[in-house]
């Protein structure tokens, strides 16, 4: 495994101390700096066991989305004000709002996910077991699915070229809105499950 650049950041800004709520919100530069400040056993990533394997926060606490429920406790025993933090956003408001409806506050979104958050200067670590990165499944399932459209159109029926226009347009809609349906059920594999090992520690030991 390897450790991601950090590019500097002004320590200067001003950012909420640890205890008062925070907004809903807060930017990825300001959520390095609270990492920096309060360590980071206060980041939930809520992101698939398959998804660490690009890039994850060394002691932080992953709890995949639909795992939420069953570990409220270990969620709660995190420090607070709690960072919540994803691919690029979208599941981590999703988590926000059920950790409330579950009676947990003191939460905040990460805007932009572990994206902006490294592109920020915040250190992550990523795991090279030889294992494919969930992007790396995704191109090649749909590189497979329209060679397989192809294929099927030219010597079975023209009716296949379809399923070539249809991935085609599902990557232009994940594109547009960052959230990928290929991605999310890929991650569902049973080889996708589960944590990478290199991942799974709560001490900030990459192990």
């Amino acid at each position: 495994m390897s450790p991601a650049s950090s590019a500097p950041r002004d320590a200067s800004r001003s950012v909420p101390e640890a205890g008062p709520v925070l907004p809903a919100e807060i930017s990825a530069p300001d959520a390095v700096i609270l990492v920096g400040r309060n360590g980071p056993g206060c980041v939930l990533d809520v992101r698939t066991g398959v998804e660490l394997r690009e890039a994850y926060i060394a002691g932080a606490l992953h709890v995949p989305l639909a795992e939420l429920s069953r570990r409220v406790e270990e969620i709660a025993a995190m420090p607070s004000p709690r960072l919540v933090l994803c691919h690029a956003g979208v599941r981590a408001v999703r988590a926000c709002a059920t950790l409330r409806a579950l009676g947990i506050e003191q939460l905040t979104v990460v805007a932009g996910g572990i994206l902006a958050y490294r592109a920020a200067g915040g250190a992550t670590l990523a795991v090279s077991d030889g294992g494919f990165s969930l992007e790396r499944q995704v191109r090649m399932a749909a590189g497979s699915l329209v060679l397989l459209s192809v294929g099927l159109g030219a010597l079975v029926h023209v009716g296949f070229f379809a399923l070539a226009g249809f991935v085609g347009a599902g990557l232009v809609f994940a594109g547009m809105t960052n959230w990928c349906g290929m991605a999310m059920l890929l991650a569902a594999m049973p080889w996708n499950r589960g944590t990478p090992p290199a991942c799974s520690r709560r001490d900030g030991d990459p192990g």
